[in-house]
């Protein structure tokens, strides 16, 4: 059983759409077989998860940012404080642990030579996405020129 619901003024109009009635009384329009809220719901999921992993994943980008930016500083300052190799590495060691990195002291390389020094900091870390653990390795480098 076919039924024309609302008609437009005019008759034939805008506003035409056909209902098919099935046999209990109810209507169902034309291609609502559901198909489009799964999409949604598929849809909804995948952003879901993508925002889930960008909140997981940037705080530590965020701070491997901040720890390059803070390793350039050290570098920078090291020949005019007149910092030995190693109290350079102590300087980043500890600012690693402030930032609560998984840098140990042998992940750290410093050369100095005339003034110039360079900082090569190696470190991973694993971000527990529920369903997958991605490691994500760093290697932040920092380095000085003296001018004369």
């Amino acid at each position: 059983m076919v039924s024309v619901i609302g008609t437009s003024r005019s008759g034939w109009g805008r506003n035409l759409s056909l209902a098919v009635s099935s046999g209990n009384g109810a209507k169902r329009h034309r291609g609502e077989s559901g198909k489009g809220h799964l999409k949604a719901i598929i849809w909804t999921m995948i952003l879901a998860a993508f925002i889930y992993s960008a909140a997981m994943v940037l705080p530590v980008l965020i701070n491997e940012y901040q720890f390059q930016d803070t390793l350039q500083d050290i570098a920078r300052f090291a020949s005019v404080n007149r910092r030995n190799n190693e109290q350079v590495k102590q300087a980043v060691l500890a600012e690693a642990q402030k930032e609560d990195l998984p840098v140990e002291a042998e992940d750290i390389k410093v050369e100095g030579n005339a003034g110039n020094i360079h900082i090569n900091v190696d470190y991973s870390v694993t971000v527990d996405l529920k369903v997958y653990q991605w490691t994500l390795n760093f290697h932040p480098a920092a380095s000085n020129a003296a001018l004369l």
